[in-house]
């Protein structure tokens, strides 16, 4: 039947239950009292007892005086064993004639085992909840084009049961986090999504216009700064889950909004920060995952055993042969890069280069988790000093899987350095450097009110949860992610 006339008909039965004071869009409300996998886990207990359960009807089979469907809930799918005799001639009527696969039903009954073994609901009675008016896609295809499933993420949901999966388990994530940190002593907290100063990050900001104010804002790019606020108001250990935005480009791994999560505690360092994060992982994979050994596309990655440490120069040197420790300046550094084909700009120092080198020839090959340690001084401004070693920082990343996975500083709470820090930053961004932190005059006063030592950290909550749900793209597990518009 041609597209049109399927919606024709889809209308045309609506307006024949309206006709019928049967209008599914006047209920308001219908009371559930169990869900699918709840029935089917319990049976013995529920066995011949009334219940009611909603949903979607994904199937539906019309025989004679008796049919059969099945519906889909936020657990997974119960069939319906549907009689003329339980439900009335009227009733039975419009199931089979009236409703399609795609609307979303109210049963009651009572819960039995059929002759095929099959765990159903007896309907005594069927209510019709809303009418699809759009056909679902077709069943053996399903929702395949990835550009519609994440256009479409609610079809996707219905189509795809490991989807839906996917964002309970992100959900369970997140609750996870919330839960280990708030055991912790940890407070959560709320800092502002439009600001004076996007810092805290390397990343170009969005901006936007504040009518009332008749000012310009930028879209935050980090937590960090108003974090650290609340560390020097005393507030000790604090943590924010929430969206950040960055203009940059999209990828796999990579989207323009996306989740982040920052933590700052009071008179810790890099290392408490950590045992912390290696602890976390740990605590959350066994508790979604069932087991702190997880398995990602074709590899094992064991989060039970001690998380390797190791320095970004030994990193480089283990896998190159190059030690940067004997290399000091930067003419020195910009021509081993060209030896070796890495690509840099001209206003990069040697630290940057140092980062350059790791990028290109040892992040990816950091499968089991690896915190990278000790980062060059000229790419972490807000970071505290290595007493022993001052062109290095007291900085690590998590590596697992050869992505990033957080960033982690012994923060700098010496209001005099971090101005020169910022200065530095300043002059970067007049060269043109576009991700470039800028002076923040507020965060300088709050830092000369007295900053405790600090140790910091910042989680991207989508690549961890594309990890422990076995997702290849970052678009798999937001679900709305960024696209270009059709029009």
């Amino acid at each position: 039947m041609p597209q049109e006339d399927i919606l024709q008909v889809k209308r045309d039965k609506l307006k024949a239950l309206q006709d019928m004071g049967q209008d599914p869009f006047r209920i308001v409300k219908y009371d559930v009292t169990n869900h699918s996998e709840e029935l089917k886990a319990n049976f013995e207990e529920f066995e011949g007892k009334d219940v009611s359960v909603a949903g979607r009807m994904m199937f539906k089979r019309v025989m004679g005086k008796a049919s059969f469907c099945n519906i889909m809930d936020l657990q997974g799918k119960i069939q319906i064993y549907a009689a003329r005799d339980s439900l009335g001639e009227e009733s039975y009527t419009s199931f089979k004639k009236m409703y399609d696969v795609g609307d979303i039903l109210g049963v009651k009954g009572k819960v039995f085992r059929t002759k095929a073994g099959e765990i159903s609901v007896h309907a005594e009675e069927i209510t019709l909840l809303s009418k699809a008016l759009l056909p679902l896609p077709e069943k053996f295809h399903g929702l395949t084009d990835t550009d519609t499933r994440y256009r479409e993420r609610y079809v996707d949901l219905i189509m795809n049961e490991n989807v839906k999966e996917t964002f309970i388990k992100r959900s369970k994530i997140i609750s996870s986090i919330r839960r280990y940190l708030d055991d912790r002593g940890f407070m959560e907290v709320e800092t502002p999504m439009l600001v004076e100063n996007a810092g805290g990050a390397a990343a170009r900001p969005f901006t936007t216009h504040y009518n009332a104010l008749d000012e310009d804002r930028k879209l935050r790019i980090s937590l960090e700064l108003y974090l650290k606020r609340l560390i020097i108001g005393g507030m000790e250990r604090v943590y924010e889950i929430g969206r950040v935005f960055r203009n940059e480009g999209l990828d796999t791994k990579h989207n323009p909004e996306f989740t982040l999560m920052e933590l700052y505690q009071a008179y810790t360092d890099y290392h408490g920060m950590m045992d912390l994060t290696e602890d976390m992982y740990r605590y959350l994979a066994e508790t979604v995952c069932g087991s702190a050994v997880i398995t990602y596309g074709d590899l094992e990655i064991d989060l039970s055993k001690p998380f390797r440490r190791l320095t970004m120069v030994d990193a480089i040197k283990e896998i190159t042969g190059i030690d940067f420790d004997q290399i000091k300046t930067e003419e020195e550094a910009k021509a081993i890069a060209k030896e070796k084909g890495v690509e840099f700009e001209k206003h990069h120092k040697r630290g940057d280069i140092v980062n350059l080198f790791f990028d290109e020839f040892c992040e990816d090959k950091m499968i089991q988790p690896t915190f990278i340690m000790d980062h060059p001084i000229e790419i972490s401004p807000l970071t505290k000093k290595k007493p022993d070693d001052p062109g290095k920082v007291e900085r690590f990343e998590l590596y697992i899987n050869g992505w990033e996975m957080c960033n982690a500083y012994s923060e700098l709470n010496d209001p005099i350095d971090q101005r020169e820090r910022f200065a530095a930053q300043d002059a970067l961004a007049a060269a043109g450097d576009e991700e470039a932190n800028h002076t923040d005059e507020d965060f300088l006063h709050a830092m000369e009110i007295g900053m405790p030592p600090t140790g910091g950290i910042g989680y991207g909550i989508d690549r961890l949860v594309m990890l422990l749900t076995n997702s290849a793209s970052i678009k798999e597990v937001i679900a709305f992610p960024t696209l270009k518009s059709l029009s």
